[in-house]
Parts: structure tokens; sequence; C-alpha cells
């Protein structure tokens, strides 16, 4: 049986699927796909994996996408991250009888992805994306997807997308950002490109961006055209969204605990990062929890610490307190799931048709030198911490003690080494002049053949 193709694909496989949990690293495990389904979500995917690891480590492809295999978690697409066909296609065959479509992510826009030369750093190697979803698209038993970001051109954001179509793709997710729209200058995603691209190609076209509302859906929809939307954050702070529903935060935080515990094992890494998301308002008012909630070392420890937030949101409740009082400006109570909405850019187009463009580049300046006086305000919070370990300690570059050099390798030199080098480089001097040195405790010892009187060897120990 032939596999299939584009439209058919999303139709008869992926059941015409509109609303989709965007592959998000360490968040889009197992636990929180089937707390999304439950919750509206029709497609899930896994969180990104390296295909190079995926093919060398088994512990690897087992502990996060073998041990997950479960009934009520289809459809599901696989995405990886590769700059190599071979190795990409390998992964794929490895991972293709558990999912329902192979992606390959082209979206990622992190420092990792550029120090690991994949994601969308990745955009202007056309030649090299064509032969890699041209091969997959050969090899494989399902079919081959990509997410994208655009370029700031519409017209070359559309001959991209066309090339990958040609090349065999299936299916594609186009986030409407910019490789530089990341961070605090994350601002508006532009669906205007996304309408372009669903214009120019035959294939189903997901959209991602700008997605905090199920109203924010339909609005896509209605404006790109697009087959389906695609939430990260927006899911991650409401595991409801695709609901359009805003649910007390600690209904959404026990259900997903509930889940965690009926399909183990989960990283407690990623469960405390959902509770993070989940209570993300609430504990920027309740931050001695938040301290809890980042120490606690187990599964248990970290539903009291949800329990607690509960009991006080309860409270709050009880006594009539409302979100004037401590909500900061929130357009719901810290309790109700809601957006996380970065702070924009002040000339950024605040629709959906903003261009990158037409946003100022915040200039970033580094912090100022501390003063000589130290005062714990102009210290950063890592040397804050470091001060508190050690009061004396002296963060002053003109103050800290100048150290001599050692002599082979520029290290700082023993203070009283007799051959003026650093520890390192004085052992071996050592051992290999059988010479000794009381400053470093190094003492070289001859060994003798009692019966013969002939040295068999030198060593030499610390005293």
């Amino acid at each position: 049986m032939s596999k299939l193709q584009g439209f058919e694909f999303w139709r008869q496989t992926l059941k015409e699927a509109r609303f989709v949990v965007a592959p998000m690293v360490d968040q889009s495990e197992l636990a929180w796909r089937l707390l999304s389904r439950r919750h509206g979500a029709q497609l899930c995917y896994t969180p990104m994996f390296h295909a190079q690891v995926f093919v060398r480590d088994s512990n690897y492809r087992r502990e996060n996408l073998y041990n997950e295999v479960c009934e009520e978690d289809r459809p599901l697409i696989t995405q990886f991250c590769a700059n190599d066909p071979e190795v990409f296609v390998q992964a794929a065959l490895l991972a293709q009888d558990y999912c329902d479509a192979i992606d390959l992510n082209l979206g990622c826009p992190q420092m990792i992805a550029k120090r690991g030369h994949y994601g969308v750093f990745l955009q202007d190697e056309w030649e090299l994306l064509e032969k890699m979803v041209r091969l997959a698209n050969e090899k494989l038993s399902v079919p081959i997807t990509c997410k994208i970001r655009v370029f700031k051109d519409i017209e070359k954001t559309v001959h991209y997308a066309q090339m990958l179509e040609k090349a065999g793709c299936q299916l594609l997710t186009v986030h409407g950002r910019t490789k530089d729209q990341k961070g605090a200058m994350t601002g508006i995603a532009s669906w205007e490109h996304i309408k372009a691209v669903r214009k120019a190609v035959g294939i189903p076209v997901f959209a991602n961006g700008n997605i905090q509302h199920l109203s924010d859906v339909e609005r896509c929809i209605q404006e790109t055209g697009v087959q389906g939307v695609m939430s990260a954050e927006g899911n991650l702070h409401n595991p409801a969204l695709f609901e359009g529903r805003s649910p007390p935060v600690w209904e959404m935080a026990e259900e997903y605990l509930e889940v965690v515990k009926q399909h183990p094992p989960c990283t407690l890494s990623f469960v405390r990062a959902h509770l993070f998301k989940l209570w993300h308002h609430t504990l920027q008012i309740h931050q001695d929890l938040r301290e809890d909630l980042a120490k606690v070392k187990t599964l248990e420890g970290l539903a009291d610490v949800s329990k607690q937030l509960r009991l006080r949101c309860q409270e709050e409740i009880a006594r009539g307190k409302g979100v004037e009082e401590k909500g900061s400006g929130l357009p719901l109570p810290h309790w109700i799931c809601q957006p996380y909405v970065r702070p924009a850019p002040k000339d950024a187009v605040a629709n959906g048709n903003g261009q990158a463009s037409e946003v100022k580049k915040t200039v970033c300046q580094k912090r100022a030198l501390e003063d000589s006086d130290r005062t714990a305000d102009t210290l950063s919070k890592n040397k804050q911490k470091k001060r508190s370990r050690n009061p004396n300690k002296n963060f002053c570059p003109e103050q800290k003690p100048k150290y001599i050099k050692c002599d082979q390798c520029g290290n700082p030199k023993g203070n009283k080494c007799v051959f003026n080098l650093c520890r390192g480089c004085c052992k071996k001097k050592a051992y290999k002049e059988v010479a000794d040195c009381p400053s470093q405790t190094l003492l070289v010892i001859k060994i003798y053949n009692m019966s013969t009187g002939h040295q068999l060897t030198d060593c030499y120990c610390q005293y």
C-alpha cells in the first residue's frame, strides 16, 4: 500500500486535525500530550529529537519514544533536528513505526541550534534541505513534513515553501516569525507570510504564532486559509485552550499530575517545568512557594506544593480578593489559566500583520562594572549568591591579587615552588628529573631491588 500524500494524508491519517500541539523540547512529552488531547487537541508532536543521538543511543530512543507508545496518543508526528541527509533518514527509519509522520525541524532559533547547525540556521542551505526532504520522502513508509520560520521577504518565503513541497514535503507548518524574532524581540508573528504560503502551495499548511485563545485559532484560519493552527506557549499556560475554556490552574495541574502517575516514567524536570508554567502568574505573588517548587526532589513533593498553591488561591477567593488587588494588570485573576504575554517592543505593530522590519531593535547594553564599594544592588544575582556564601569575595578586577605565572603553561605558579611552576608542571618535572619540591609537597622516592641493589623505578607521592 502506497503512503498517503498531501491532503489525503491530512484527511485520512490526521483526521483533518485543526488544533495542534507544537513540538516542544522537554515539554510535549506523553503525559502533556494526553492532557492536551483530553481538552481539545487533535494532533500532537513529540519533543524535538536530535537525529544523530537517536541513531547512536538506544537508551535515548527508548526513553524518549519507544517507552511512550500509547494507543490514545494518535495521530502523532515525531520531529527531528538534523543537518545530514543520511543520518536524518536513519533516525526516521528507527522512529517511523511509532508515529504517523516524521517532521524536520527548520524553525528552532536558539543558540544551541546555531552551534549544532540545525533548525532555522539551515534555511539558507536550500540544496541540502532539498536533498534531506527528497531522500526521506523516498525511503520512509510515512510522510515527511517540515516546520519552518519565514524570511522577512514574503516572496522568498513563498519560494522556500515551494522548494520544500517539490522535494517531497507533504505538510508544512509555518511559524510567522523570522530567525531573529525570539526572546525579548519575539514580537508579532506575520499572518500575511502564512497566507501567502498557503495560497502558493498545494499541500496542507499549519499556522504557528499569535495563538493565545480559541478565538485566535478561528481568526487565524479565517484570515490565512490554513488547514490547522499550532500552539506552543499558549498551550503550556492553558492546556484547555482548544476547548475555549480558562479553568482554574489547580484543575489542570492536578489532572496533569494524575496523568503522569498513570503513565510512568516521566522525568521530574519536565513535570516541574509544566507546573512553573501553569502556576506562573500565581508564583509571582507567592514567592516562597516558588522556591519550594524549585527545590523538591519527588513527584509527591511537587504535588504537595501545587496543593499549597491551590489552598492559598482558594483562601483569597473566600476573602474576596480580586485581580485588582494583586493581579498586576492581568485580565483574569492569577489563579485562572491564561496566556503569558511578553512585553512587546515599543514600536511593535499590534496585529497579525506586524512586520519585524517595523520594530526598532532594542539596544542591549552591557551591565556597568560594579562600584568599588561593592554594594549589593550593583551585583548580578549570581554574584550576590557568591557573596552570600563568601562575604569577603572580591569582584573588582583592579583589586584582585596578581598571580605570578607558571614558567611553562601560564597558570598561576605555586607561591613557594622551587621551580617557579604550577602544581601540574611541577609534578611532571619532579618525576622526570627525580627532584623534590617541598613547597608543593612532592617527594620522589627511588625503589630498589633488595637482593640485587638495582634501582627498579621512581615514583612520587604527596605528603
